[in-house]
C-alpha cells in the first residue's frame, strides 16, 4: 500500500520540534514543556500550545569559538492515553426499563467502559418524549435519562450521527438538542456529536485534553446501505438542523484535516456499511483512505450489527465495524461484541486490545474469559484479512 505525503500530523509534530530548538527564555511553568505533570485528566476544551520568546542573537550571548554550542533538553513525550470504542447502544425492549436508575442502567459493563482515558461510543436513538414516528420499519426513542446512563457508566463522548438519531422528527431533534445540551453541562459530562441545529453544529467534533494530549472527535454518516431505509433527507443544511451526512465526505475531510493541524490525535467514528456484511463495502474503505490522507488518526465505526475487521491503514487504526453493544435483540451472529481500546502517542496508535463480549437475553453484553475468549479474540482477528488492513505491530506501525 503506498505511503501517504506527510501528513498534517507530522507537519504540526515538526514545527514544535523546531519551535522547542527555538525558545529558550521565558517559559512559565504552565507552558515550560519540561515541567512535571499530574495524573492525565480530561478538559473539555482543547488548550494551546505555550509560547516563548527566542533568547537573544547578540554576539554576547554565543559561545566562544572552541567551546560546543550549548543545546535546550529535548522536551519529552506526551504520556500516552486510552481511548476505547463500543458499538450501537440503546434503550428498546427490556432495557427500557433500566433507565428508571439510569446511574445504575450500565453498571455491570461500567468498569469496562470507564476504564481508558476517553470512551466513545454510537448511541443508536432518538432522544427525548415528543415528535412524530418517522415512515420506517423501525424508530426508537429514549428519555433523556439515557444520556444520564451512559456517564454515569463511564462514556464520554457518543455519536448520533445514525439511521435512529432523527427517528421522530425534527420535533424530536428538538428534544435531543435540549437533552445534549444539559448532558454537556452535567457532571459528569458527555459530549454529543454529529448532530446539531445547523450543518456547521452537526460536523463539528468533540475537543478533549488528556494530560498533554488534544484530541479532536467527529461523528458523521454515511447512509447509503440499499438495505437500510433511507436517512440521507435527515442531513443538516446551513438552515436546517439534522444529522452530519457525509456521502458528500468533502466537508468532513476538511474539518479533519483543520483538526489534524492542530490537535495531536483525531477520530472518526462513522455509522457506515452494509447491515449483516463483515466486510467493509467498497464506500467504506474509500473514505477509510480519504480520511488517512487528510490526518486521522483513528476511523471507527458501527451499523451493520455485526463486527468487521480492524487493524492498520498507513498510519491510521481503522475499525470498520464494532457490531451492536447494548442492543435488544441478538442472535449467534449479532451478539459478539467487545470494546476495542487504543493506546495513542505523539506518534498515533501504538497498542490495540479487544475486550470480547457478549450480548444476554436482557441486552447487556457480558465480558467472556478463557477459552471462550481466545476464540472469539481470533474470531475479530480474522476479519482483518476481508477488510485489508494490516496488523498494528509493537512499534505502533504496520
Amino acid at each position: 500500500m503506498a505511503g501517504r505525503e506527510r501528513s498534517p500530523r507530522a507537519v504540526k509534530l515538526a514545527a514544535a520540534v523546531v519551535a522547542s530548538a527555538a525558545v529558550g527564555l521565558g517559559c512559565t511553568a504552565d507552558d515550560d514543556p519540561s515541567s512535571p505533570t499530574s495524573p492525565a485528566t480530561s478538559t473539555t476544551t482543547a488548550t494551546s500550545p505555550g509560547s516563548g520568546t527566542s533568547p537573544s542573537g547578540s554576539e554576547s550571548a554565543r559561545p566562544p569559538s572552541n567551546t560546543s554550542p550549548s543545546t535546550s533538553p529535548r522536551a519529552p513525550a506526551p504520556a500516552p492515553i486510552t481511548i476505547a470504542f463500543a458499538g450501537d447502544i440503546h434503550f428498546e425492549g427490556p432495557l427500557r426499563d433500566r433507565l428508571d436508575e439510569p446511574a445504575a442502567a450500565l453498571a455491570p459493563i461500567a468498569p469496562h467502559l470507564s476504564a481508558a482515558d476517553l470512551t466513545v461510543v454510537n448511541l443508536e436513538t432518538s432522544i427525548g418524549t415528543s415528535g412524530t414516528p418517522e415512515p420506517k420499519r423501525y424508530t426508537f426513542q429514549a428519555p433523556p435519562a439515557a444520556l444520564e446512563a451512559l456517564a454515569a457508566a463511564g462514556v464520554d463522548i457518543a455519536t448520533m450521527a445514525n439511521n435512529h438519531g432523527l427517528d421522530f422528527g425534527l420535533d424530536g431533534l428538538a428534544d435531543t438538542l435540549r437533552a445534549a445540551e444539559a448532558a454537556r453541562t452535567a457532571t459528569p459530562p458527555l459530549s454529543v456529536i454529529g448532530i446539531g441545529a445547523d450543518v456547521s453544529d452537526a460536523f463539528a467534533p468533540a475537543r478533549r485534553s488528556i494530560g498533554a494530549v488534544d484530541v479532536a472527535v467527529f461523528g458523521a454518516s454515511v447512509p447509503d446501505d440499499p438495505r437500510a431505509d433511507p436517512t440521507q433527507q435527515w442531513a443538516a443544511t446551513p438552515e436546517r438542523g439534522g444529522i452530519a451526512v457525509a456521502l458528500d465526505p468533502d466537508r468532513l475531510i476538511s474539518a479533519v484535516r483543520s483538526a489534524a493541524a492542530s490537535h495531536d490525535v483525531v477520530v472518526v467514528y462513522l455509522h457506515w456499511g452494509v447491515q449483516g456484511e463483515s466486510c467493509p463495502s467498497a464506500s467504506q474503505s474509500r473514505l477509510a483512505g480519504q480520511l488517512s490522507a487528510a490526518g486521522a488518526d483513528i476511523v471507527v465505526g458501527s451499523h451493520a450489527h455485526r463486527l468487521q475487521g480492524a487493524g492498520m491503514l498507513d498510519d491510521t487504526f481503522v475499525a470498520y465495524g464494532l457490531g451492536n453493544f447494548v442492543w435488544y435483540t441478538q442472535n449467534p451472529d449479532t451478539a459478539a461484541t467487545g470494546i476495542l481500546t487504543l493506546t495513542v502517542d505523539d506518534t498515533g496508535v501504538t497498542e490495540s486490545a479487544w475486550t470480547p463480549a457478549r450480548i444476554r437475553a436482557d441486552g447487556l453484553p457480558t465480558v467472556v474469559t478463557g477459552s471462550d475468549a481466545d476464540a472469539m479474540a481470533g474470531e475479530f482477528a480474522a476479519l482483518r484479512d476481508c477488510a485489508g488492513l494490516d496488523q498494528l505491530t509493537p512499534s505502533g506501525k504496520p
